[in-house]
């Protein structure tokens, strides 16, 4: 069984991004849910596929849910379509588009195809993870143990060398002041 593995990248930052593995016959569904992981965004909002070219063009939709009628072309579904089925070129790409509201959008791209599968892992999973993942909801993600621990780094009450009492500087800057105006004068 043939297993994918696609290089996910956030589209504001290529720098940043996750690699997928999943299975051939795994469905859009579970690459959906599997891309939602590893940027640790939740699955509260509607999202959608495009197969896309070497260009980023929006090509033919693969959506979560049905939509009412009126489209020109009826979308796959996610749950139906096999992620396999949907590959046409060694290096396929698809756009995944997540919250419409919000419009997060990943390029996601086919990067290799392994014959074989790893026993130790289930599909799909992350393979790999480059970058600080954007925050879903603002800086609010970054509010917790991680900004906590910088914080507790450094500590201020070390440093006092070049810190004096109040008073104290402004004394000696007075006096260089006062030294600076007799040298400007002698010119």
């Amino acid at each position: 069984m043939a297993v994918l593995r696609f290089r996910v990248y956030w589209e504001e930052d290529d720098a940043i991004y996750r690699d997928v593995a999943i299975k051939h016959t795994q469905n859009f569904k579970e690459l959906h849910n599997a891309i939602l992981k590893a940027y640790e965004f939740d699955n509260k909002h509607k999202a959608t596929f495009h197969r896309s070219n070497d260009h980023w063009q929006r090509g033919r939709e693969i959506s979560l849910e049905k939509y009412e009628k009126g489209y020109k072309a009826e979308p796959l579904l996610m749950e139906e379509t096999a992620v396999g089925s949907e590959i046409r070129e060694p290096n396929q790409k698809f756009i995944y588009i997540y919250d419409f509201n919000k419009n997060w959008t990943f390029l996601v791209e086919l990067i290799n195809v392994s014959k074989e599968e790893n026993p130790k892992l289930t599909y799909p999973c992350t393979v790999r993870s480059e970058g600080i993942a954007p925050s879903q909801y603002g800086t609010k993600g970054l509010v917790g143990d991680k900004l906590a621990e910088v914080e507790e780094k450094y500590d201020l009450a070390s440093v006092g060398d070049g810190f004096g009492e109040e008073g104290e500087e402004n004394d000696e800057m007075g006096e260089e002041e006062d030294e600076g105006t007799e040298d400007d004068t002698a010119f």
